[in-house]
């Protein structure tokens, strides 16, 4: 008979830890909710890193973001560390913390599991990987959802009667007036700056030789930025400053999205006279439009052609969309900003338009690119830096990709070489010609 023994390990393997995170999230910017947040945070620090099987990976908070939106920045954060298989467990406060969208909560909840990730939703006592856990969340998310329009409508409502009343509602930043719960009043510096503006317009200026005569003054705008063509428009087209209110130009879409559309007459708009001070008369807001309307009319402005990388393609130091050029027959993408006010506003390079097909059909995994499938897959591309691209996907799926510039002879064909010999030749006839 054979004899076996068995011996004992010596070395005992410890248990692998969980590894958690905790969301937290407050609707808005206000102390109260502010300090709530960091109470969370404090909270579920302590909690996590004193659980023995537990290792902290961190919290994410957002803050003064709505939970019907999945644009959260630190919730996004969230997800791309899921994805890359950092995270073991996520704990929430309640459902309404994580999402009152009850699509996205779902999508994102059977994400995570497929990942293996479980979420628990402190409030509800629910783990998300449980065999009841996906009825219950799809009940409650709709709870949460309902009590979300509900909210919605309730301020719709009492926005709606203060215009229908001829009241100020929202009026929070406005170039030339200082707001506040008191009141509203002018602010007279800034106030000399608008009626500048009105001046110059009336004795012949356009709103780009406006813009750069206010960034030549070094004039500060209200909240940053610089001044640029469309902000003179904005604020010569607006009758606030004659004293007048045209309340609900714009109105919120859906309680989800919560996306501002302008109101072409979808819902009633609301004139009210003298509702504030105002910084110019009445007959200078008049001329004004009068030359607003003169010269849009005379323009004939013709509409800009759409390319598959137009509105898709975002700078990540200024936050302008990328626009297209095209310069001795190559064509580019570049920021809007770069263009308009040059490097020393943002810095950025400019991208050929043949390497961005390039490199976007590697990422969509097709042999050649295709506008169809990149417009239905590809949410955004965003520039973080040079040489560098992060594709975003309409699932929120981020890819990120280098890219080089080609040497001249992968990026030249026949065609460009000819154009080259054509060139070099002209200069010649022209040098022996002097």
């Amino acid at each position: 008979m054979r004899k076996i023994i068995k011996i004992e390990p010596s070395v005992l393997k410890l248990p692998d830890k969980k590894r958690v995170a905790a969301y937290a999230r407050v609707s808005s910017g206000k102390d109260a909710m502010l300090h709530s947040l960091s109470t969370q945070i404090s909270h579920y620090s302590e909690f996590i890193q004193n659980h023995p099987g537990w290792e902290y990976v961190g919290v994410y908070a957002d803050e003064a973001a709505t939970g019907t939106k999945d644009k959260r920045a630190e919730f996004q954060k969230l997800l791309a560390d899921c994805r890359n298989h950092k995270i073991d467990l996520i704990i929430t406060k309640s459902i309404s913390r994580f999402a009152r969208n009850t699509l996205t909560l779902l999508e994102v909840v059977r994400e995570l599991s497929s990942l293996g990730i479980e979420v628990y939703f402190e409030k509800e006592n629910i783990y998300s990987l449980s065999g009841d856990g996906e009825l219950m969340l799809t009940i409650l998310a709709s709870f949460a959802q309902a009590e979300s329009l509900q909210v919605s409508e309730n301020c719709k409502w009492r926005i709606r009667k203060g215009f229908q009343e001829g009241e100020l509602v929202n009026l929070r930043f406005m170039y030339g007036y200082r707001i506040s719960r008191d009141g509203i009043e002018i602010a007279e510096d800034q106030a000399e700056i608008v009626c500048m503006i009105f001046d110059d317009y009336l004795s012949g200026k356009g709103f780009n030789l406006i813009a750069k005569k206010l960034r030549k003054m070094d004039v500060e705008k209200l909240r940053g930025g610089i001044w640029t063509p469309e902000r003179v428009g904005e604020i010569l087209k607006n009758e606030k400053y004659a004293g007048n209110s045209l309340a609900q130009k714009k109105y919120v879409s859906d309680h989800l999205s919560k996306k501002l559309v302008t109101n072409w007459g979808q819902l009633p708009k609301y004139y009210a006279e003298n509702t504030h001070p105002s910084i110019i008369d009445q007959e200078t807001f008049d001329k004004a439009q009068e030359i607003l309307a003169s010269r849009r009319k005379s323009s004939g402005k013709k509409k800009r052609p759409v390319y598959p990388f137009t509105q898709k393609i975002v700078c990540d130091k200024c936050g302008k969309h990328y626009n297209r050029k095209v310069t001795h027959g190559y064509t580019y993408w570049n920021c809007r900003t770069y263009l308009h006010f040059g490097k020393s506003v943002c810095h950025t390079i400019q991208i050929p338009e043949e390497i961005l097909m390039d490199v976007s059909a590697e990422v969509l995994g097709l042999d050649h690119f295709d506008e169809v499938v990149f417009s239905e897959k590809i949410k955004e591309i965003r520039v973080p830096d040079d040489f560098k691209l992060l594709f975003v996907f309409n699932d929120n799926q981020i890819l990120e990709k280098t890219w080089s510039h080609k040497s001249r002879k992968e990026s030249w064909d026949e065609k460009k070489k000819q154009e080259a010999r054509e060139r070099q030749s002209l200069i010649v006839e022209r040098g022996m010609a002097n």
